[in-house]
């Protein structure tokens, strides 16, 4: 579970500092979990998104006790925030939560988003998009494919050479994803399977000459195309 908290208890202010605390429990005893593998250079990963889909944080709480972790963070608007927790308790499975924070104040309006194919610039390189198929179809298999290109070559970000937040216009799904298909080369290739149809944000952060680049496309998914023989 995880929760966020103004250290005044009185919960999250926004533009003010609090802190997303996650307490990670086995289901059996209810014991605090005390150890957990590194995954992609880190014990914990989160990602937190706000529901106009422009607030997105990629980042990785610290270990407080056992089944403790805390994470730092600003919430710069009121509104409503999905924040997902990535972990992988030693001698268990991977594990995906995702959770849910109010910011009390005016909510953002209701975001609409199209297709938004169009290369974008980072801070140090230029990425592309393309999708096979032309046009994603709900519950089938996706594939986005990335060219990155700029002044220095690609580097690992946190052991991989990508990595990928995937959120519905509506944040009721989220995937963290990472390349299925990259060798440095300036060519990344995920995998999807979008499980509704619907309009999808699409974050990628790639790293180079020491800077992490984060940007954003907009896929919208149509509904699986219906058996003939139904």
């Amino acid at each position: 579970r995880a929760r966020a908290a103004h250290p005044s208890e009185r919960g999250p202010q926004p533009g003010r500092p609090a802190v997303l605390e996650y307490a990670v429990h086995d289901p059996w005893k209810n014991r605090p979990v005390a150890s957990f593998n590194l995954v992609h250079e880190k014990l914990f990963h989160t990602f937190v998104v706000s529901q106009d889909l422009e607030f997105f944080v990629h980042g990785h709480p610290s270990l407080i006790a056992d089944g403790l972790f805390q994470f730092p963070l600003t919430f710069p608007k009121p509104g409503v925030y999905r924040v997902l927790g990535d972990f992988y308790p030693l001698g268990s499975l991977p594990q995906l939560t995702s959770e849910t924070v109010i910011v009390p104040g005016e909510p953002p309006a209701p975001v609409t988003l199209g297709r938004d194919y169009s290369p974008k610039d980072g801070s140090n390189i230029h990425v592309s998009l393309e999708t096979v198929p032309a046009q994603p179809t709900a519950t089938n298999r996706t594939q986005l494919r990335f060219v990155v290109n700029g002044k220095h070559p690609l580097e690992k970000y946190l052991g991989a050479w990508g990595h990928m937040l995937v959120a519905s216009n509506d944040l009721i799904d989220m995937m963290h994803e990472h390349p299925f298909l990259a060798d440095g080369g300036p060519r990344v290739e995920y995998e999807v399977v979008f499980p509704r149809p619907g309009a999808y944000r699409i974050w990628v952060q790639f790293q180079s000459a020491g800077v992490v680049n984060t940007v954003h496309f907009d896929v919208p998914v149509d509904p699986a195309p219906q058996d003939p023989h139904e």
